[in-house]
């Protein structure tokens, strides 16, 4: 979720495995590792959190997400099935 919207759905596994929201791919990438050899690219968003009440207009992810296209702007992203079992609202998520 991000300000209180549901961003992606899917079974624990396809979560983890393949992230498809550029949101969960952030959270993902800041659970720590057991293994301190492994390694893992932390993404680190830029930006502040919006305020919730006054949420940005388009995609309220879109001035933090480094994907973010024109659309994203201006279009709210639709909570859309994109796998079986998976859901995403993200206008650039395949």
């Amino acid at each position: 979720m991000y300000l209180g919207k549901i961003v992606e759905l899917a079974d624990s596994v396809a979560l983890y495995e393949d992230p498809k929201h550029p949101y969960t791919k952030a959270l993902l990438s800041a659970v720590p590792i057991p293994d301190p050899n492994q390694g893992s690219e932390r993404i680190i968003l830029s930006g502040d959190v919006p305020n919730p009440a006054h949420p940005p207009s388009g995609c309220a992810f879109h001035n933090r997400c480094p994907m973010a296209a024109d659309i994203c702007k201006t279009k709210k992203p639709e909570l859309r099935q994109i796998e079986d079992g998976r859901l995403v609202s993200c206008h650039l998520s395949r």
